[in-house]
């Protein structure tokens, strides 16, 4: 009977999934603040088609939130579905095979910015929350939050979550924002990881300077920043700030080999990014490096003369964006502190330095002996033949920890992307197979649950 819906009705999910993805909601630039608003109507107009009794708009100090519900029963259980409409910028638009924002389908796949994080896995929600519906079948009560900020730390949506607490209550926060391992090794994410974002500024003198007159004598910016960030490194690929790992907790020798059970191909890993091997701890083997252990990553690195030809300056300053990922029991604002504290003690007094605090957010555990999490392996496995193994994600949703925190629900990842869907990257994509076999293991969640 799913299938046959799916079936009948698949042309015209793809045009209204189409709709999402032409919307150049891209939250980091200023100059797609209108486009924002349209994808949140677009979003809203989608959930009462689906069969809402309510959704709608509401404002925030950024751009709109859209909430929806569906009363069955008040001694049902709630599910709170959470995504994100806001996109990453498509550049280097030169990279893309297509026009990032017109969407196609193309090799089995939806190519577009946004079909995989998050417009497409969002959109899984509404087709499955439709069938339930106009099938009758819906067990639970449930609600739709969509933020317009995920891209850039959820700034606005975290103001709003305290105001809006009691009508947020649910037992369990649903998100489709994470991907498994892979088609024929199903998964499910049963961690995050939290992160600490800071740009810091190295200034010397006041203006550029001619590098003849004054090499040698002056601290040239660049080269300052960039010795003070190798230092933030240890050897053996730690990090090498005092008090980082004082509140990491160990993870125990029976949670590394049942972590352990999941896949790593190394090799096809190397083989996809070009690269000639791994780097990290190495205390700890590759697959663990991204997922039970901290990280440091430098985003973005500029300053000086950058142009077409020469031009002989020490730059007036430097500057660089670095992303620590955190691992659960880390606090994200304790480390950006120790950071921040870290890299202006350990600048020369010849320059003077500014550390600027970005996106933050704490990383969490989702136990897997929950009702929950026992209902969502039982529907993939269902859906995919074989049963999901437990991971544990790298990368972040730092507004997750905090809904947790503040209305005492686990967030549950069932993610469908797979690692080529390129996100974040030219020519993102994401799978139809996994695009209906989401769908179908939505839908069964809310059987089992």
């Amino acid at each position: 009977m799913i299938d046959e819906y799916i079936e009948n009705n698949k042309d015209r999910f793809f045009n209204e999934l189409f709709s999402l993805l032409r919307i150049p909601s891209v939250s980091a630039m200023p100059e797609h603040k209108e486009d924002m608003k349209l994808c949140a109507e677009r979003v809203a107009a989608l959930l009462r088609e689906a069969g809402t009794d309510e959704a709608g708009l509401y404002p925030s100090e950024g751009n709109p939130i859209v909430f929806g519900y569906k009363n069955v029963n008040p001694e049902s259980k709630t599910i709170l579905v959470y995504g994100h409409y806001d996109v990453q910028p498509a550049d280097p638009v030169e990279k893309w095979d297509s026009d990032p924002f017109e969407p196609e389908i193309r090799e089995g796949a939806f190519r577009g910015r946004g079909t995989a994080d998050d417009k497409g896995q969002l959109f899984m929600h509404l087709k499955a929350f439709e069938y339930l519906v106009r099938n009758n079948l819906l067990k639970h009560n449930v609600k739709f939050l969509f933020e317009g900020e995920e891209e850039i730390g959820s700034g606005a949506l975290s103001k709003w979550l305290g105001a809006h607490k009691d009508m947020l209550a649910s037992d369990i926060v649903l998100v489709s924002d994470t991907s498994m391992i892979s088609e024929e090794i199903p998964s499910i994410n049963c961690g995050m990881r939290g992160v600490t974002y800071v740009e810091i500024s190295v200034t010397g003198p006041e203006r550029d300077i001619h590098s003849g007159h004054y090499g040698g004598l002056v601290a040239d910016p660049v080269n300052v920043l960039c010795d003070m960030i190798s230092s933030l490194t240890a050897a053996d690929g730690s990090i090498a700030i005092p008090g980082f790992y004082d509140d990491v907790l160990p993870v125990s020798d029976a949670d590394r080999k049942n972590l352990s059970k999941a896949p790593f191909d190394e090799d096809g890993i190397m083989k996809s990014l070009k690269i000639a091997g791994f780097t990290g701890e190495s205390a700890y083997k590759p697959s663990e490096r991204i997922g039970i252990r901290p990280c440091m990553d430098v985003c973005g690195i500029w300053g000086g003369y950058t142009g077409p030809g020469c031009k002989t300056v020490i730059p007036s300053s430097a500057h660089a964006k670095i992303s620590f990922r955190l691992v659960p029991n880390q606090d994200s604002e304790k480390i950006t502190s120790l950071v921040a504290g870290h890299l202006k003690n350990i600048a020369p007094s010849c320059v003077s330095v500014e550390v600027k605090h970005g996106e933050g957010g704490n990383g969490f555990l989702m136990p897997t002996d929950s009702d929950a999490f026992k209902a969502a392996s039982k529907a993939i496995s269902d859906v995919y033949g074989k049963e999901p193994v437990p991971t544990r994600g790298g990368a972040s949703i730092p507004i997750l920890a905090e809904m947790r925190e503040l209305l005492g629900s686990d967030p549950l990842l069932m993610g469908f992307g797979l690692e080529s869907d390129r996100i974040h990257s030219p020519n993102e994509n994401y799978r139809l197979s996994q695009f209906f076999s989401g769908i179908k293991s939505l839908i069964l969640f809310d059987k089992y649950f």
